[in-house]
């Protein structure tokens, strides 16, 4: 079932009752008469805390992640900052983390080979949306070696950002770069939080990953999963921009439509899925190559 995504911009106060999460004005200056909305937990996949005035329970956040919630902050600019995630999610965890761990390098550079084929191969659709020459990154998508020894990813990664956005943009993808940079980070966090959920969901470390290493990184894991995914926040993006060249302001619009890539179809074993789903069914699989008893990766291609 696809799980709804909040998103919390305004001053309140969050709690639990009945299994449900409340959210309540009565103590915001100004707003003491808008009466109480609940949402049923079982229902929320992921809760965005935007606002640096909200409050919240305890309680509240241990039913959150009892439920696989991802629970994300935001600062001050609006931009996601930490995630909240369960300790537990999987009643065989242990028997995963310990497949996880033992995992071999050959296995590894396997599942990372797969995992830059499809990413390569989801921006080479994307270009093809747009009509833009992707002959390139259709040829490195089947050059991949195990590994990605060859640096394909780095290549296709080259040609993609210099053709993805017209050529006034003048666009150079960079962390802190110019818009529509801004657009893509917001979407890259949620994209990021949508994919850890599942992989804590499926009994894995997010931390353990398969290529990404970084001593100071808590989600390799998550980082290497969502790299197929993440074509389809440059689509949003690009979709935007085809609309309005004043992005640099991170509007309440543009935050939807970015939200929203949890709900995007996606082509996953030759079916439709929403995006969240489908990375639920990915985070399986690569728990399943852990274990051994498969070799591929589930990942999503272009609907």
């Amino acid at each position: 079932m696809i799980k709804r995504t909040l998103q919390i911009g305004s001053p309140c106060h969050l709690k639990c009752a009945n299994s449900q999460l409340v959210l309540s004005y009565r103590h915001v200056k100004g707003m003491e008469t808008i009466p109480d909305k609940s949402v049923p937990i079982e229902d929320i996949g992921m809760l965005v805390l935007e606002h640096q005035q909200i409050t919240i329970t305890h309680y509240l956040l241990d039913q959150l992640v009892n439920n696989n919630v991802a629970v994300i902050t935001c600062n001050d600019t609006h931009h996601p900052t930490g995630m909240l995630l369960p300790l537990e999610g999987n009643t065989i965890q242990s028997e995963r983390f310990r497949a996880q761990i033992e995992a071999s390098e050959p296995l590894k550079k396997q599942l990372w080979q797969q995992t830059v084929k499809c990413k390569i191969a989801n921006q080479a659709a994307v270009l093809q949306r747009w009509d833009i020459k992707n002959k390139l990154l259709v040829n490195l998508s089947q050059a991949v070696l195990s590994g990605d020894t060859g640096g394909c990813e780095a290549t296709a990664a080259a040609y993609y950002w210099q053709n993805l956005f017209p050529p006034a943009w003048l666009f150079f993808r960079r962390r802190d770069g110019i818009p529509p940079n801004n657009l893509l980070n917001y979407g890259y966090a949620i994209l990021r939080a949508i994919v850890a959920r599942a992989i804590v969901g499926a009994g894995l470390l997010p931390t353990l990953g398969i290529f990404h290493r970084n001593r100071y990184n808590a989600y390799c894991l998550a980082d290497d999963i969502m790299e197929p995914y993440r074509p389809f926040v440059d689509m949003v993006v690009r979709g935007i921009i085809d609309e309005t060249s004043h992005v640099k302001v991170l509007t309440q619009e543009f935050k939807t439509r970015l939200l929203n890539v949890a709900t995007v179809d996606v082509m996953l074993n030759g079916e439709k899925s929403p995006l969240m789903v489908a990375t639920q069914r990915t985070a399986a699989s690569v728990a399943r190559c852990f274990a051994g008893e498969q070799r591929k990766i589930l990942y999503p291609e272009m609907a």
